[in-house]
């Protein structure tokens, strides 16, 4: 049985140390950058060459376990001695982080508890007065918690080789209680290993010395909690040595001393690495580095806080905001910095401080004076009327009704698209502002709408478009008119 045990613990250890391995390795193509990479193409993939630590150890140690809690117990029990049974264990360790990691181990021991050592004589005048001893094989999974690497203090100076860990884990036990008594030796309880019954967790802590890069020095003191009444060797759930002690489970300290061989051709194990003492060491050595790179090697003349090594304004004016490029913010693009600019968030004329000209005067050539009739103008690629415009030609029908001639609606356009293009858009434009002052009363008699396309600018350095502030353009996407 015990010899089964060992074979099933190397069997589970086997496949968990291959997939422990795997999982930190990261799938990935030769195409960067891709959905595992941080977006720069200076990536690769994550591989055994680039460790920095060794994640692996096996440990090996010895110790006694005493029975505290049961019926038959190892401490001061019966004649008031103390009974020491003994005990070993094996482990294969893997470290997830510096913190944590994951061991899967494999106990076997044996208790002793009662009355008297079962290697000596029973006393012959009471048969109440038994010994026991219990034979024990377990394979468990144990979480292991760096506590000195979770805890330990940034300015800590002392060198690094103690550390506290705690453990905690559950896993399957197997085991033959024996009892003696003036009648003899004979088997009470035997568990076999993996049934329902055979469930047992154990937790505790270990303080860690490390002697070198390649072994640590460990005691431990684990709890063990074994889930059965019968494990002390007291019999069955109704005999009279298992009713002494209202127990549901029979459980033992096991104080221990082993070695832990750290695996791997690194320096350190992942264990042993404090990685906020490595962040400050890089960060003192940024910090006692000399400056190579020498920034603002021209200054900043115009203060702007744009280095003039890049910056595409040498002058801004003082109180200016920039971009990143040292370069006077303009937020409506009318080619007015918003420093002197008036409106802000409106293009208009820099003879205006940038804010739009009030209509003052006729849009295009008219006979008689027309100071209310300028200023239709469109958004791009549009012959709608805009609501602003309204208040314009509702003014426009006006005049026309009071006026005994006739007049030329004209449209236009900016030099954004082809000619053709804008010559068909300038038309829609001028009949679109016709038929609106038919609509509202205007005899078409007195009106002919034509389109003259880009051909008559009233901003001729406007081509091409690109050449001006939005503003221009904008005006240059007319309808005005011209008496016949």
């Amino acid at each position: 049985m015990k010899l089964s045990l060992a074979i099933v613990a190397l069997a589970l250890a086997v496949p968990t140390a291959s997939y422990a391995q795997d999982s930190i390795a990261v799938v990935s193509t030769d195409e960067y950058p891709n959905t595992f990479s941080s977006g720069s193409a200076n990536v690769s993939p994550f591989t055994q060459k680039s460790k920095r630590f060794n994640d692996w150890a096996v440990s090996f140690g010895a110790g006694v376990p005493l029975l505290q809690s049961g019926d038959l117990t190892s401490i001061k029990n019966g004649n008031g001695k103390n009974l020491f049974g003994y005990s070993a264990y094996v482990s294969v360790d893997k470290a997830i982080t510096h913190a944590f990691g994951i061991n899967l181990q494999y106990d076997r021991g044996e208790t002793r508890q009662g009355w008297f050592n079962t290697k000596d004589p029973a006393p012959s005048n009471n048969l109440n007065e038994v010994g026991a001893r219990t034979q024990y094989d377990a394979i468990s999974l144990l979480g292991d918690i760096n506590f000195s690497n979770l805890l330990r203090r940034v300015d800590n100076k002392s060198t690094y080789r103690w550390a506290l860990h705690g453990y905690a884990g559950i896993g399957t036990i197997a085991y033959r209680a024996y009892q003696k008594d003036a009648n003899g030796q004979r088997l009470m309880t035997e568990i076999k290993p993996f049934k329902f019954g055979s469930f047992f967790g154990q937790a505790g802590a270990g303080l860690k010395f490390k002697v070198n890069r390649r072994l640590d020095l460990e005691g431990r003191l684990m709890y063990v909690y074994t889930g059965d009444d019968e494990f002390d060797g007291g019999g069955a759930q109704y005999s009279a040595i298992n009713q002494r002690e209202e127990q549901v489970s029979d459980n033992f300290f096991n104080a221990t001393i082993g070695l832990s061989l750290k695996l791997g051709k690194h320096e350190s194990h992942l264990m042993w690495h404090d990685p906020l003492q490595e962040i400050y060491y890089k960060l003192d050595v940024l910090a006692n580095k000399n400056q190579d790179i020498e920034v603002c090697k021209k200054g900043d003349a115009d203060n702007d806080g744009v280095c003039d090594d890049w910056d595409r304004q040498l002058d801004t004016p003082a109180g200016a905001r920039v971009d990143g490029a040292g370069v006077a913010l303009d937020a409506d693009l009318d080619g007015v910095i918003d420093l002197y600019d008036k409106c802000v968030t409106v293009p208009g004329p820099v003879e205006n401080q940038g804010c739009p000209l009030t209509p003052t005067t006729p849009v295009g050539p008219i006979d008689e004076t027309v100071t209310n009739m300028e200023g239709i103008e469109f958004d791009l690629n549009s012959d709608r009327i805009l609501p602003n415009n309204t208040p314009i030609l509702n003014n426009a029908v006006s005049y026309i009704n009071s006026s005994s001639g006739t007049y030329t609606v004209i449209g236009a356009t900016d030099t954004r698209a082809s000619d053709e293009y804008n010559q068909k858009l300038s038309e829609r434009r001028a009949n679109s502002v016709k038929n609106y002052l038919i609509k509202n009363g205007v005899d078409s008699s007195k009106l002919n709408a034509v389109g003259r396309g880009e051909k008559d600018l009233k901003y001729p350095e406007c081509d091409p478009a690109t050449k001006c502030p939005e503003w221009k353009n904008r005006a240059n996407r007319r309808v005005y008119f011209e008496a016949k």
